[in-house]
């Protein structure tokens, strides 16, 4: 049995993991991000240009390579529609090389909201956040109200996501923040029609039949290792685990199921957001 390899940054970010994703996928029947969500940007250099991918594994440009969004991860349907349009204006066919897993939770437009609002009112004290809406819908997924990609194929999916538009709302009240909770909705309900055409899988069951049929899997973290939830310098940290063991929960492994470990880093350090930074040159 092949066991499932993982890429981590074993710094703040942007040590360059995308490109090592790509330059490794030959190898690899399928590539799988298991954690983040569209506040990732990897940067692949496809014909000689750079191209950025949010949440989209960095395997999608080879030829053969399934590319998995695990369970672990949280999409904006807005901004994987606007990633997937780019890619196959390239020349890609995204539609059968991206798979979905069900458990993948959803970022609605009121979670960039209160990613705004959140962040507003910490004024000095705020922690650099990208306001995509990572940190609320990880917050709804901890609490048990959030939305998943395989909730789009229930015949109530609209009025779920009423429902907890509404929670957004009501919470939204406390703060002194301007905002138009429907200013988006039109095309994140476009996108979501749009992100249904696609393959929703089983995403724990999909990635271990894969390695009992020896079919070999890369796992692509986002963020770096000082950026995980649990160990990095908390609080300014990302809302994921980004370090190995994240890659169990998000994608569904057994630890046992984990052989090489690829740690990236370079040789300077950069950070985005605020909080400690050793060595800081302004």
């Amino acid at each position: 049995m092949n066991k499932i390899d993982v890429v981590l940054g074993l710094q703040w970010g942007d040590e360059g993991k995308g490109k090592v994703v790509d330059c490794l996928t030959p190898a690899y029947k399928a590539v799988a991000r298991f954690q983040g969500g569209p506040n990732a940007g990897h940067s692949i250099s496809i014909g000689g240009r750079s191209h950025v991918l949010h949440t989209v594994p960095s395997g999608i440009f080879r030829e053969g390579v399934l590319n998995i969004i695990g369970n672990g991860v949280v999409v904006d349907p807005v901004i994987l529609q606007d990633e997937i349009s780019r890619i196959e204006a390239l020349g890609t066919d995204v539609s059968g090389r991206l798979i979905i897993s069900k458990r993948a939770h959803l970022i609605l437009p009121t979670h960039r909201a209160l990613d705004a609002a959140s962040e507003a009112a910490k004024g000095k004290a705020k922690i650099g956040s990208t306001l995509k809406g990572i940190g609320p819908a990880f917050t709804d997924k901890v609490s048990r109200v959030g939305l998943r990609a395989g909730d789009t194929l229930a015949a109530n999916f609209r009025e779920r996501f009423e429902a907890l538009k509404a929670k957004h709302i009501e919470y939204l009240r406390q703060f002194d923040f301007e905002y138009d909770a429907i200013e988006h909705e039109t095309e994140w309900l476009e996108a979501i029609e749009y992100l249904r055409k696609f393959r929703l899988i089983d995403g724990e069951y999909f990635a271990n039949e894969c390695l009992d049929k020896g079919k070999k899997i890369l796992a692509e973290g986002a963020q770096g290792s000082m950026l995980d939830i649990d160990f990095g310098s908390y609080p300014f940290v990302t809302s994921s685990n980004t370090i190995c063991p994240g890659a169990c929960t998000g994608l569904g492994i057994a630890p046992g199921k984990v052989g090489r470990v690829y740690g990236i880093f370079k040789a300077y350090c950069t950070r985005v957001g605020s909080g400690p930074f050793p060595a800081e040159l302004n």
